[in-house]
C-alpha cells in the first residue's frame, strides 16, 4: 500500500514497486493544495501499469482504513508518504497539518497494527524536524526539540507516535528524513519549480538575503531507490528506526537559480527579502547510517537533476 500515490514521492514510489511486479493499492485524498490535475496525470501513468488499483481516500478517516483493511488484509508492506506538505502553509493553517501529519499518521499505525501479514511499515519524516539545530552534518542522534515550524512539530509527533507503536505492538518501521527532494512530476510550491515557472514568465524570482542559504538538494529516483532499498531492511518490531535520505551535498540557492537559468535559456529577475524564521539557513545529511544498512549512495549531481527536471518541465503543460 502507497498512501499518497498521487503525490511527488508517493508517486514515483509506486511506479518502482508496479515496474518491479508487486500489486500496488494507492491512496491518496487528491486535496486541492496544488494543482488536482498534476496528481491525476501522475495518477494515469500508474493505471499505465498491471496491478495498480486506487481509492481516493483520505488517511486521517479511520473507518475508511478499516473497510480498506477488510477489502486487502493481505498488505506486506506499507510506504507511508501522504502528508500535507508546505512549511510556511503550516503558519497559515496548522490544523490541516495537525490532522493530516499526526492524526492521518496515527490511523495509518491502527491499520497496520491489525494486519496480518505486514513486514515494514516505512514512512516519509523530514528534515524540518532538526529545526534550529546548527551543528553540520545533520545526524539521526542529533537533539530534536527546537523546531522552527509548525510543520517540523507534526513530522516530529509522527516519529514518536511510531516509536510508542512499535513498542507497544511490535510494528517493524522504518522513518526516513528526506531532504529537499526534487525533480520531474515535482510539487509546484517546491522552490525549483516556482522558480523555473517566474523564469519562464519573466516574472521576479525572491531570494533571501546573502549567500550562505544553501539546501542538500536530493534527486526523485535517488530517494526512491532509497526508500525501496529501505523496505527490505526491516528492523526488529520493538526497535524502531529513523534515517536520512539526502544527497549528502549541500548547494547553495544562488547556484540552483544559476543552474535553472542555463537550462531555461533565460535569466533571472531576482528580488531579495529577509530570510524567515521559519527557514533554517542551510540543510546537510549524514548519510552514513543508510548507507551502512543497504549500501544506497546517491548518485545525481544537481547539474544532472536540473537538466532532467527542465527537460520534464518544457514538454509539460502542468
Amino acid at each position: 500500500m502507497v498512501t499518497g500515490a498521487a503525490g511527488f514521492v508517493g508517486a514515483h514510489v509506486a511506479q518502482a514497486l508496479l515496474a518491479r511486479g508487486e500489486r500496488v493499492v494507492g491512496l491518496d485524498n487528491l486535496n486541492s493544495y496544488y494543482s488536482p490535475a498534476l496528481k491525476q496525470a501522475r495518477l494515469a501513468r500508474l493505471y499505465q501499469q498491471p496491478g495498480f488499483s486506487f481509492h481516493q481516500l483520505d488517511v486521517s478517516n479511520p473507518e475508511a482504513l478499516e473497510a480498506l483493511r477488510q477489502a486487502e488484509p493481505d498488505i506486506r508492506g506499507i510506504f507511508h508518504m501522504a502528508a500535507q506538505a508546505g512549511v510556511r502553509y503550516s503558519l497559515t493553517d496548522p490544523y490541516v497539518f495537525a490532522g493530516t501529519n499526526v492524526c492521518g499518521h496515527v490511523a495509518v499505525l491502527e491499520f497496520a497494527r491489525r494486519l496480518r501479514r505486514l513486514d515494514h511499515l516505512v514512512y516519509a519524516s523530514s528534515s524540518s524536524v532538526y529545526g534550529g539545530n546548527t551543528r553540520l552534518p545533520f545526524s539521526e542522534s542529533d537533539a530534536v526539540d527546537r523546531p522552527g515550524s509548525f510543520y517540523a512539530v507534526t513530522k516530529r509527533s509522527a516519529e514518536l507516535a511510531s516509536v510508542a507503536y512499535s513498542h507497544l505492538y511490535g510494528l517493524p518501521q522504518t522513518g526516513l528524513r528526506f531532504f529537499t527532494v526534487y525533480g520531474p512530476w515535482g510539487r509546484p510550491d517546491m522552490a525549483y519549480y516556482s522558480f523555473a515557472r517566474a523564469i519562464m514568465a519573466g516574472q521576479p524570482v525572491t531570494l533571501y538575503e546573502g549567500d550562505a542559504l544553501a539546501r542538500d538538494f536530493t534527486y526523485i529516483d535517488d530517494v526512491t531507490r532509497a526508500v525501496l532499498a529501505v523496505f527490505g531492511h526491516p528492523p526488529a518490531p520493538d526497535q524502531p528506526r529513523i534515517l536520512n535520505v539526502g544527497n549528502d551535498r549541500p548547494e547553495s540557492v544562488r547556484h540552483l537559480v544559476s543552474l535553472l537559468e542555463q537550462n531555461l535559456g533565460r535569466a533571472a529577475q531576482i528580488t531579495l527579502q529577509p530570510r524567515p524564521g521559519a527557514d533554517v539557513e542551510k540543510t546537510w545529511a549524514d548519510i552514513r547510517a543508510i548507507r551502512a544498512l543497504t549500501g544506497w549512495e546517491p548518485s545525481t549531481t544537481l547539474e544532472k537533476g536540473i537538466a532532467q527536471f527542465v527537460s520534464w518541465f518544457r514538454e509539460s503543460a502542468l
